[in-house]
């Protein structure tokens, strides 16, 4: 089993929220890809955001959006040397 598309656009745009800052969110705006609108749609839904096309992280969305930049940057560690 392994990440789906789906799985890897919502990452991406998890990637995207500056962790430092809660009180900056995102928007993702009607003339985005496609898969960005329903990305964005499913995290709302999954209760990860607090809007359907963006906003803030919820608590929930704060700790997946940790998880998967702690991930990218631990498997892009070597990428560098």
């Amino acid at each position: 089993m392994g990440y789906t598309q789906e799985n890897l656009t919502e990452l991406d745009l998890l990637m995207l929220y500056d962790l430092s800052n809660t009180q900056k969110g995102i928007k993702v705006h009607k003339t985005a890809e496609p898969d960005k609108i329903a990305a964005a749609q499913r995290l709302f839904e999954k209760g990860f955001i607090t809007q359907a096309d963006g906003g803030y992280l919820t608590t929930l969305g704060g700790e997946a959006a940790e998880q998967a930049q702690s991930l990218f940057t631990m498997l892009n560690a070597h990428s560098n040397q």
